[in-house]
């Protein structure tokens, strides 16, 4: 599957809540424990807005999940991603 950077954004975003669900985390402390500003991790779980790969490195380490995990669900192929 090919993404645009909003889809690829909101793919994210979904796995994001849907992990900080299954974790049993609020959004309110996902954001405390990785120091993101809840209305900037409701921005991220909603691919209003994309991240940097910090920020997914402090998600999955605050929800016990490897990148694997968090990106495994995620259809890929060998294309390129388009840019907007």
């Amino acid at each position: 599957m090919k993404y645009t950077k909003n889809e690829f954004a909101q793919t994210i975003g979904n796995r994001v809540r849907e992990v900080r669900k299954c974790r049993g985390f609020s959004l309110e402390k996902l954001a405390l424990d990785t120091e993101i500003e809840p209305k900037q991790l409701h921005r991220i779980e909603y691919g209003q807005i994309t991240t940097s790969v910090f920020q997914i490195y402090r998600l999955c380490y605050s929800l016990n999940v490897d990148l694997g995990e968090l990106f495994g669900s995620i259809p890929m192929n060998s294309q390129r991603l388009k840019h907007e």
